[in-house]
């Protein structure tokens, strides 16, 4: 799992450059055979952590880009809870990750493409709206939409 820890150095990053975090985390996990989804959380526009895919490489189901952002960051914070924090994921979250992001208790979502199939945010279950989800964040779909979808087309068109 990586973990980019971002020094005051970098300073404070606008939401579109956050997407280009999340982006490049996207391209790495393609670049190691892993589907293209990368995963940022964001506290006070600080990069708390980063994430691409990795479930083929760790043989682990759970280790969803989003998955593994959100243990790094509470690592890095010390807390379960991720309360102010963002997300800025590449591809709307599926049910899995949908369900942490809500128990991290994560402020916002931001999400590049949507997943018809697989997704749960605002596709599919909608978990965010069912009355039994103890936190919803605030939801904000089609950040980067275009290079997110672009980056799974290709990398799934150059596997077929």
């Amino acid at each position: 799992m990586q973990d980019h820890r971002m020094e005051n150095a970098r300073g404070r990053r606008g939401a579109g450059s956050m997407m280009d975090v999340a982006l490049a985390e996207a391209r790495a996990a393609g670049a190691r055979g892993e589907t293209p989804i990368g995963a940022v959380v964001v506290r006070e526009g600080v990069v708390i952590a980063s994430a691409g895919n990795r479930p083929r490489e760790l043989n682990d189901p759970t280790a969803h880009a989003e998955i593994l952002a959100i243990r790094a960051a509470a690592a890095v914070l010390g807390n379960e809870r991720l309360t102010g924090c963002d997300l800025y994921v590449t591809l709307e979250p599926c049910p899995m990750c949908a369900a942490a992001i809500s128990f991290a208790r994560v402020r916002r979502l931001y999400y590049g493409a949507a997943d018809p199939k697989g997704g749960a945010v605002d596709s599919g279950v909608r978990l965010y709206a069912s009355p039994t989800c103890h936190h919803a964040p605030e939801v904000y779909g089609g950040m980067s939409e275009t290079a997110s979808a672009t980056l799974l087309r290709d990398f799934f068109a150059a596997r077929r």
